[in-house]
């Protein structure tokens, strides 16, 4: 018996000391890759100071209207990411892309990743590059955090266009993320080991280079503490607006996917949220969650149709 206890204790041991030398090796191979990488990002756009630190913005384009474009939770590089979409609406709009703290260029933050400090901040950028008089448009979680913005910046904001946006009430926003479990994993160079070079969902209108910028930008990101933080408050953001809608004056023009297979209420939802405001439109478009990778030009069409007949 205590030949079979000292043999587990030795086995035991031994495995340990693998798993600890596999891990440093892990460690030190991500935190080489991570300043390498850094050398290789491109940089784009032009930062502004916002709470002391530096905020990434691109402006592209001109015409009588601004758009101001936000991304979804966790998008790498918004500014890529958007810009098929980008590049057609700015052929007769001026389009600014915000890419909040922790995203793409921008500085991360210790400031908690609340609704109400997204906004402020987001709105703070704005100050700072003259835009009072425009159209907000956001990708998914931008849904959600539009709601209190428009209500806080009502007389800037002409209507709100949703791409496949978050809703007040939509199930499953209560989860608990393992945030801690998910940072040291990041740490450890687990993350990069497991994530590999899998196909994305992204058109031909997405360059090589555009790729693999947003693949460098996105390890640099993903899972960070401004990352974290914002993941863990989900729920707690979506607490805080179960029963929010938008300003009843405010046009609304939501974009969804005609068959969500995750969730059968999905285009019923922004059906109900559109009925909330007295201008509600929605447009459901056969694709995916990620709807401006893939129908860019849909989007911007049909988005411009809906500005004639607004007026």
């Amino acid at each position: 018996m205590r030949k079979s206890v000292r043999r587990l204790l030795i086995t035991g041991t031994a495995v340990l000391g693998v798993l600890a030398v596999g891990l440093t090796t892990t460690s030190i191979a991500n935190a080489v890759a991570t300043a390498q990488e850094q050398d290789r990002i491109v940089p784009y756009g032009r930062t502004v100071t916002v709470d002391g630190r530096e905020m990434n913005v691109l402006v592209a384009g001109s015409g009588p209207e601004d758009v101001v474009l936000l991304p979804g939770f966790g998008t790498a590089s918004p500014v890529l990411d958007f810009g098929p979409l980008v590049e057609d609406l700015a052929a007769d709009h001026r389009v600014i892309v915000v890419e909040p703290f922790g995203y793409g260029l921008s500085d991360g933050t210790d400031r908690p990743r609340t609704t109400a400090n997204i906004v402020s901040e987001v709105h703070t950028a704005l100050q700072q590059l003259d835009v009072d008089r425009y159209v907000l448009m956001g990708h998914s979680i931008a849904g959600l955090y539009a709601i209190e913005y428009t209500h806080r910046y009502r007389e800037e904001v002409t209507a709100f266009v949703g791409i496949d946006t978050s809703v007040p009430g939509q199930p499953n926003m209560d989860t608990v993320f393992p945030v801690g479990l998910l940072g040291a994993a990041k740490d450890l160079g687990l993350v990069r080991l497991l994530s590999g070079g899998g196909d994305d969902d992204r058109s031909e209108e997405y360059t090589a280079a555009d790729r693999e910028q947003m693949r460098l930008i996105s390890h640099r990101t993903s899972l960070e503490p401004t990352y974290l933080d914002e993941m863990d408050r989900i729920r707690t953001n979506f607490a805080e607006a179960a029963d929010a809608t938008f300003p009843a004056d405010l046009p609304l023009l939501l974009f969804t996917e005609a068959d969500n297979p995750h969730n059968p209420d999905w285009l019923a939802l922004h059906e109900h949220q559109a009925a909330t405001v007295d201008d509600g439109t929605v447009a459901p478009i056969d694709g995916g969650h990620y709807l401006h990778h893939t129908h860019s030009a849909e989007l911007a069409a049909t988005f411009r149709d809906w500005q004639q007949r607004l007026g």
